[in-house]
């Protein structure tokens, strides 16, 4: 096939949107189809290239109070070139709000199908970024870019039903995958262990963007847990405000390569307090790792995390029933390691591989669907 995708966001940028994408790349390679790419510049530092396919780069933007965050920005008439000289048979729109809707309306203007994959909640951001007005025109620009392509896709069943209740037809489900290769309990480290909790502290650990939607915040209720150690792992425009709020953690920064699997392993709790995650890629990569994982009850936690099995799943925000399962877990070293090894075991066939051919599988059914409603 030939799949044109539009990534609202891409490299440099590290996310849950461009992780996807990446992968979606490497598959297409593999199996031997042809893709382009068309993402936004992000100041320059956009690659030309991604696993031999092309990046067109688009001008960027940035949310309001995120820079870290760049989202494209084209015309019309730009997009229709790129994509009648590129002639897709899908076009592969991630989490369109800005250049992602433009695209998918010259797409179906042009008679391509499109599959859109709904995966950030841009308008409960625009409340935790103090711009709460926007919320309804982005609820409204959502709807129109969704109900237009000929397939949405959503990660997790919780967020599926949310579109749905939102009055957006065509709601299918694709979660991700996960490298269990990489991420995997052989890559504990007793030494790591030692140098961040020297006095054999258990170790409870936050892996994600330090940005107002992940309520890293909320991880203070957790901080004078006796014979515990709290590290925060992950980068963003909150850090220093953080370091304030949790004065008690230690902060790694954004870990890469071998780094962060190993961190990850070494974990003995994953909490992720964030309400605001449609998939929750940080939870499943704890499980892979074994490490059981506190999240609340939310979004694509709940289709990851299986209570008093993986992990446990608190009402959203109550921090006392969090604190409470925390402690259960690394009070409990027995419960705890059993809890780990379901966690594995729950994960451990969810490859990239697997979850990427069921995207295939997607875009020839929405390619049949576009095909059907030209003859009807």
């Amino acid at each position: 096939m030939r799949v044109a995708i539009v990534a609202e966001s891409f490299l440099p940028s590290v996310n849950g949107v461009s992780h996807s994408v990446l992968r979606v790349l490497e598959h297409l390679r593999e199996a031997g189809h042809e893709a382009l790419v068309i993402a936004p510049s992000s100041g320059g530092q956009v690659p030309s290239s991604y696993a031999g396919f092309p990046v067109v780069a688009a001008p960027s933007g940035t949310f309001p109070g995120y820079p870290d965050l760049p989202f494209g920005v084209t015309t019309s008439l730009r997009m229709e070139t790129v994509l009648a000289d590129f002639r897709p048979d899908v076009l592969h729109a991630a989490a369109p709000i800005s250049m992602g809707h433009k695209a998918i309306t010259v797409a179906h203007r042009m008679g391509i199908p499109t599959v859109a994959i709904y995966q950030t909640e841009y308008a409960s951001f625009a409340t935790r970024y103090w711009i709460g007005p926007a919320q309804s025109f982005i609820w409204r620009r959502v709807r129109h870019s969704h109900s237009l392509a000929t397939m949405t896709l959503a990660p997790s069943s919780y967020t599926r039903q949310e579109l749905i209740n939102r009055g957006i037809p065509r709601v299918g489900l694709w979660g991700r995958g996960v490298d269990s290769v990489r991420f995997s309990p052989a890559h504990r480290d007793e030494a790591w262990r030692r140098e961040v909790a020297p006095g054999g502290e258990r170790i409870i650990g936050f892996v994600g963007r330090l940005a107002p939607e992940k309520q890293v915040e909320d991880l203070r209720v957790l901080a004078d847990l006796p014979g515990t150690r709290m590290v925060v792992i992950g980068d963003g425009p909150r850090r220093a405000e953080l370091e304030q709020q949790l004065p008690q953690a230690l902060f790694l920064g954004q870990l890469t390569g071998d780094a962060l699997p190993r961190a990850m392993a070494s974990l003995d709790v994953l909490v992720h307090p964030g309400e605001l995650e449609t998939f929750c890629q940080t939870i499943q990569e704890a499980l892979a790792s074994g490490v059981p994982a506190v999240a609340p009850a939310r979004g694509g936690p709940i289709d990851l995390i299986d209570p008093s099995h993986t992990g446990w799943l608190y009402p959203a925000g109550d921090l006392a029933t969090m604190r409470s399962q925390v402690q259960d877990l690394v009070g409990d070293d027995r419960k705890r390691h059993a809890f780990g090894r379901a966690a594995r075991e729950a994960v451990r066939h969810r490859s990239w591989s697997a979850v990427c051919a069921d995207l295939v599988g997607h875009y020839r059914t929405a390619v049949d669907a576009h095909r059907l409603q030209g003859v009807v």
